[in-house]
């Protein structure tokens, strides 16, 4: 491998926390679309920078590390920063330092290679900034109260034990096959469902992605004793 290529990956993780700093800055001036595309596109990365990372078999310790403080800023920080500066709720701040736990969390943690145990920090994120977007699309904003009773609740979720498919498949997995391949197929068809609702009802796009990661924290934790008792089996 030559020293150029080896650093591909990781030139990606840098762009991941650059939309996470743009997104920050234009969220500071009220844009919460703008912040939001740049979550969504720091995702895009955080998504290729392990792609590449495996086509090319440039792992690396370091890439490792810059990934997870990547992901603080982009999908901890903004999201909390949205939130807060949507409600003027300081409770915000429990979604950035829950999601740096999670991060450090997954990193020691061997259980998490082919599923998650817990909300990844990405759809935590996610679900949180299309929350804010959708409601300001609608002139309306979470209430302080609201901001605490979801900060805790997504708090909680970031660093439980409860299962939750990944969507990062690794090669010579079924993506299909057992419980969680039911999962990944109810939760494709709610995204489906989502769009052509968006779409008929002339919703903002946010609503999409605040349907669908809904959806996917709800459908794991109703999947939750399924998965316990075939375990115990």
């Amino acid at each position: 491998m030559n020293k150029i290529t080896k650093h591909i990956p990781n030139t990606i993780t840098a762009l991941n926390i650059c939309c996470g700093v743009l997104g920050i800055i234009v969220c500071a001036n009220g844009q919460y679309e703008f912040a939001f595309g740049f979550m969504l596109l720091a995702a895009v990365f955080d998504f290729g920078d392990g792609l590449a990372a495996r086509l090319l078999g440039a792992y690396s310790d370091i890439g490792k590390e810059l990934d997870s403080l990547c992901d603080v800023v982009s999908f901890g920080v903004l999201p909390a920063y949205m939130l807060y500066h949507s409600s003027g709720a300081y409770w915000a701040v429990l979604i950035a330092v829950f999601s740096a736990l999670r991060l450090a969390k997954f990193n020691v943690d061997e259980r998490q290679s082919d599923s998650f145990l817990g909300l990844a920090t990405p759809a935590c994120a996610i679900l949180t900034a299309a929350s804010v977007v959708f409601l300001e699309s609608q002139g309306l904003s979470f209430a302080k109260w609201e901001v605490a009773i979801y900060s805790v609740l997504l708090s909680a979720l970031l660093v439980c034990e409860l299962p939750m498919f990944a969507f990062k498949i690794k090669k010579g997995a079924k993506l299909f096959s057992g419980v969680d391949g039911v999962l990944r197929i109810c939760f494709f068809a709610v995204v489906a469902l989502s769009i052509v609702l968006t779409l008929v009802f002339h919703l903002h796009f946010s609503a999409v992605f605040m349907i669908s990661f809904f959806f996917y924290i709800l459908e794991n934790l109703v999947a939750f004793p399924i998965k316990k008792v075939k375990k115990e089996l």
